[in-house]
Order: structure tokens, then C-alpha cells, then sequence
């Protein structure tokens, strides 16, 4: 019995483990045949799992090459950023984005480069064949090979059936109003990034911090709503083009401020250039004139020197200076374009544009009175407004007496025009300096930032001399009726060769609308204009300029809501007598 129970062939017992798990997989009591179909089933279905997966991956890469490239490559090639569109007031778009489509190849994917590259040679013809090359045969994973090409390109090159050439779509910068507002909103680089104007201000104000945190999304940005009306600046624009071409100026620039919020409604500097076609914002003779550069302004600057007489109260209306002759300074000889050859009041002195008398009115303030004065209306330090590009005035190292003379009608200071006149601003709008912008702001907004810098009385009495010029002085060719126009004339001689040239003057006219409550300045400059039959061979601001100026205004007023008012009282019944009222 124990022999025979040893040499049994029994099975060990089976562990529990493998018994539970067995009897939940199979079930109990289930044969070698239904596990053998089971494992084969399994399988299967794993087989079948996998294969579903591989084709579906097969059926995306067809699909959807590009995004997955894009995906793939972002974190190494700069990819065209998302910008905000940039509208005027009114809501017209200036500067918007849109989808354009950018070459690229993956080198290590291409099978024969030779053939690839002259297919594409073929399809775009000014693809560099030496840099193509170049970029085809590094070891890079991902090369661009020309960025922002036209559909019809893309659709040319997309049935050549290349491996490893592929697209992407990026954001284009388009203008729609082209060179209209160019010197306002700047332009891109080919990465979709602001390099100039308002385009750069943009980034620099937290669009390239968003982009580099990817919160800059097409979605998410708002409409950069800036204070330019594109109607005014199409007018001003065909205005300035209209004279730069009849005087064969050189070049000519002009801008419309809001003398009570400081906005800028347009600005204009010709030569511009188109920023649809960025080689054109090379030339330097397209800089922008009016921010940029710097000028001596001439006679408009006389404005300043006699605001600066009142508001002393060293000096009324009717002050008597000696207008006889020339004033001698040293080896120096100052003249008057129109000498009178008598004593002139202080407005005979801006109505005649005397420099005589401007230079005397100023040496009688004294050197450092000038210089303070000039500083607090913001004309000795560099005017920083959203636009990146700007410059520093030019002022004497050491200022003397004679820098005095000149400075007080123009001459022997450069500042940018901006910022002229946001110093004529202070002087007409009731003595607050209010600060350049492009962006929209309300009269609430300017005078919480606004700083006094004249007295209200001052700013009436030159508001009243500048009415009484556009009536009886140099700017009678401006005076367009129901607009009850002021303004200021200067014709500034250009520096030649080490001297001022009479032939080759830079001619400005600044005026106020209407007068007796000023709500914007118009500057017209005009460089190096030319006399015509009709200016009798003269070359000065009031042929030129002056009657520019005049078209402007009949053909913005109506556009900044202005309604034209006729048969109003002269400047002395209107403006002077009600300023007296008030006080």
C-alpha cells in the first residue's frame, strides 16, 4: 500500500493564486482547447490595437503635417507673433494681421537635396540657390527657406510633392491705408515684431512680454485705439503733396494737435514711404521730420518770446521798442525783412515779425529768464512721447547775450517741431503744458496731468495777437472765412556750408482755429520751396506755407465738427475785449 502510494503520479496541488486567477479568466472546469482560442483571441484584439493606432497616426501626419511641424519646431525658429489691430478714433483699422503662408524644409528628410532644390528654384524664382543650399545640407531638423510666399506659390510647390518641404502659416503685418499714417505706426520685421513708431511702442509695452509668456493670443488682444482721424490726415496728406510739388519743396511735414487734450488728429512728414514695403523706411531722406528731426524754427518762436514779455508783466501790449534800424551786437548786424523806421508796440513787433524788436524784448527779460522760460515750456530737454524715435534739441553750450538775440526770433535753437508746438499749445490754450499723444485722451485726463505754465490773461493776448495777424499781419493768405483762423509765421534760413543761406529757407506756419477759443494748431513746414511767378520771386513763409495752411483748414474744418461762424467782430472787439471783461 505505501509502495503504491509513492509511485502515484498525482499533481501537486495547485497554489491559490493561480487557481483564483485561472477561475476568473476562464471560468472553472474550462479545457486546454478554450484557453488556446482565448490567448489567440487575445491576441488579436492586441494585434489589431496597434495597427488601428499606426493608421491613425498615418492618417494625422497626412492630415495635419504642418501643425504637427509647427508643434515640433516652435520651441526652436522665431514664429511670426499675434499683434493687436491698431485703429484711428474712429475705429478704422490701420494696421491688422493676416495669415500668410512660409516655406520651410527639414533637411534630414529630404532624400535628394540637388532635385529638391532646383524645384524649387523653378517654382520661386528669386530663392537664393546658394543659401537654399546652404540650409538644406546642415544637420538641422528645421530651416526656413522663405517666409510670407503667395498662395498660388504654396500651391505650386505643394503639388512638386517634395519630402520634407512643408508649410507654415504665420501672421503677416498688412497696412491697408499704406504710407497714409506710415511715420505714426512704424512697421515689422519679418518675425512680426515692432521696429519703429507705434508698432514699437507696442512691444515695449508689455506685447513682447506677453508673446515670450504665450498669453498673446489672436483672441485676446483689444484694438490699440490711437488719437489720429484718418480722414484729416488723408487731407492734410494731399495738401502738403499738392504744395511740395507746386514750390518743388524738398520735402514738406505737417500735424493737427488738439490744444486742449494734446492728442495728435494727424500727422504727416513727406517724404513718407509705404510699410507694406519695408526697404522704402530705409532712405534717410523718409525720417520722420516732425519728431525725429530737429529745425530752427524761426519766426514761430517769437510766439514764445513774447508770451514770455506778457507773463513777466515786465511788458503790455502797447511797449514801445526802438525799431529804427538794425541792432548791432559785436561784429553781429540783425535786420528786419520789412524794417518799419519807427518805434513799434509789442504787437507791431509780431504783427511786422520784427526781429529787431523780438530781440529786444527779450534782452530786456535777461539771458537766464530766457533760458528758464524756454525750459519750462518744455524746448531745452528731449520731448518723449509713445513714438520711440525722437531727439534732443540742440541748444548753445554757453548761452550769452547774443544767444539770446537769435534764439528770441528762431535762430541758434533746434527742437523738434512736436515740440514747438506743444510749447504754442501752452501759450493758447489758457497756460497749460500739456504733453504730446497718439493715444486718445479727454480734457479730464489732459489737465489731471497738464502743468501751469502761463497766466490765463497772457495766453488771451496771444491769442489775440495771433487773430490780429491772420487780419492784418503775414498770415492774411490763411484766413479762411467762418474758421476765424490766428497764426504765426517763419522762414528760418538754412545753415550752408557754415552760413545761412537766403536761398535755401526752411518756411513754417503755425496757426490756431478758431481764435477766440482755440480747439486745434495746425503746422505746415515746407523745406527749401521755390518762388513762382505768382510770389513775385519770393521764397517766404506767407507765399507758401501760409496759403497751404488756408487749403488745409477749408477742408478739415468741417471734418473736426467745427461749424463755420461768419461776420464776427475783429480780434480786439472779440478776443481782447472779452479777455479784459474777465479779468
Amino acid at each position: 500500500m505505501n509502495d503504491r502510494a509513492l509511485t502515484t503520479t498525482d499533481k501537486p496541488a495547485e497554489p491559490w493564486r493561480q487557481r483564483l486567477i485561472r477561475s476568473l479568466l476562464y471560468g472553472r472546469n474550462v479545457d486546454r482547447a478554450a484557453k488556446a482560442r482565448a490567448r489567440v483571441g487575445l491576441a488579436i484584439l492586441v494585434f489589431a490595437a496597434v495597427y488601428a493606432v499606426l493608421a491613425g497616426r498615418l492618417v494625422m501626419f497626412a492630415i495635419g503635417a504642418d501643425s504637427h511641424s509647427a508643434r515640433r519646431t516652435a520651441s526652436q525658429d522665431a514664429i511670426a507673433t499675434a499683434r493687436p489691430d491698431i485703429v484711428d478714433r474712429n475705429g478704422e483699422v490701420l494696421a491688422t494681421d493676416v495669415k500668410a503662408p512660409s516655406l520651410f524644409g527639414e533637411p534630414r528628410r529630404i532624400i535628394d537635396k540637388d532635385e529638391a532644390i532646383e524645384l524649387l528654384t523653378a517654382a520661386l524664382p528669386d530663392l537664393d540657390e546658394a543659401e537654399a543650399r546652404t540650409r538644406l545640407t546642415s544637420r538641422k531638423g528645421f530651416v526656413w527657406l522663405k517666409r510670407e510666399i503667395t498662395a498660388k506659390q504654396q500651391q505650386q510647390i505643394h503639388k512638386l510633392g517634395i519630402p520634407g518641404i512643408g508649410f507654415l502659416r504665420e501672421n503677416k503685418r498688412v497696412y491697408p491705408t499704406g504710407a497714409a499714417v506710415a511715420h505714426l505706426i512704424g512697421l515689422v520685421n519679418i518675425d512680426n515684431q515692432g521696429i519703429a513708431g507705434m508698432e514699437k511702442w507696442l512691444d515695449n509695452n508689455g506685447l513682447a512680454d506677453l508673446h515670450r509668456a504665450g498669453f498673446a493670443t489672436d483672441r485676446l488682444q483689444r484694438p490699440v485705439e490711437l488719437s489720429i482721424d484718418l480722414r484729416v490726415e488723408h487731407a492734410l496728406r494731399d495738401e502738403l503733396l499738392k504744395a511740395k510739388e507746386k514750390y518743388k519743396a524738398k520735402a514738406a511735414s505737417g500735424l493737427v494737435s488738439n490744444v486742449k487734450t494734446g492728442e495728435i488728429v494727424a500727422l504727416v512728414s513727406l517724404p513718407d514711404f509705404d510699410p507694406n514695403n519695408p526697404k522704402e523706411a530705409h532712405d534717410p531722406e523718409r525720417i520722420n521730420r516732425l519728431t525725429t528731426g530737429v529745425f530752427e524754427m524761426g519766426s514761430t518762436f517769437k510766439a514764445l518770446t513774447l508770451a514770455m514779455a506778457l507773463d513777466s508783466g515786465k511788458a503790455n501790449l502797447n511797449t514801445l521798442y526802438d525799431g529804427r534800424g538794425a541792432l548791432k551786437y559785436g561784429k553781429f548786424t540783425i535786420h528786419d525783412t520789412h524794417p518799419v523806421g519807427r518805434p513799434i508796440t509789442l504787437t507791431e513787433v509780431f504783427t511786422f515779425s520784427s526781429n529787431v524788436g523780438a530781440a529786444k524784448i527779450a534782452l530786456g527779460q535777461g539771458v537766464e529768464a530766457h533760458k528758464t522760460f524756454l525750459k519750462k515750456l518744455g524746448q531745452m530737454d528731449r520731448l518723449r512721447t509713445e513714438l520711440p524715435e525722437s531727439t534732443a534739441p540742440i541748444v548753445p553750450k554757453r548761452w550769452s547775450e547774443l544767444n539770446t538775440i537769435t534764439i528770441s526770433f528762431g535762430h541758434g535753437i533746434a527742437v523738434a517741431p512736436l515740440q514747438a508746438v506743444m510749447g504754442i499749445n501752452a501759450c493758447i490754450n489758457g497756460g497749460l503744458l500739456i504733453p504730446p499723444t497718439f493715444l486718445k485722451r479727454s480734457e479730464e485726463e489732459a489737465r489731471a496731468i497738464a502743468r501751469r505754465v502761463l497766466k490765463t490773461e497772457t495766453s488771451d493776448k496771444m491769442r489775440y495777437l495771433m487773430r490780429l495777424n491772420a487780419e492784418i499781419g503775414t498770415a492774411k493768405k490763411a484766413d479762411v472765412k467762418g474758421y476765424y483762423i490766428g497764426g504765426k509765421t517763419g522762414t528760418s534760413e538754412k545753415v550752408v556750408n557754415g552760413r545761412y543761406s537766403k536761398k535755401q529757407v526752411l518756411n513754417s506756419f503755425t496757426a490756431i482755429f478758431p481764435a477766440d477759443n482755440p480747439q486745434y494748431q495746425l503746422l505746415v513746414m515746407l523745406d527749401e520751396p521755390k518762388s513762382l511767378p505768382e510770389t513775385h520771386g519770393f521764397i517766404t513763409s506767407g507765399w507758401n506755407a501760409v496759403p497751404t495752411g488756408g487749403a488745409v483748414i477749408a477742408r478739415i474744418g468741417p471734418l473736426l465738427g467745427l461749424v463755420p461762424r461768419f461776420d464776427l467782430p475783429p480780434s480786439d472787439r472779440l478776443i481782447l475785449a472779452a479777455s479784459k471783461t474777465s479779468q
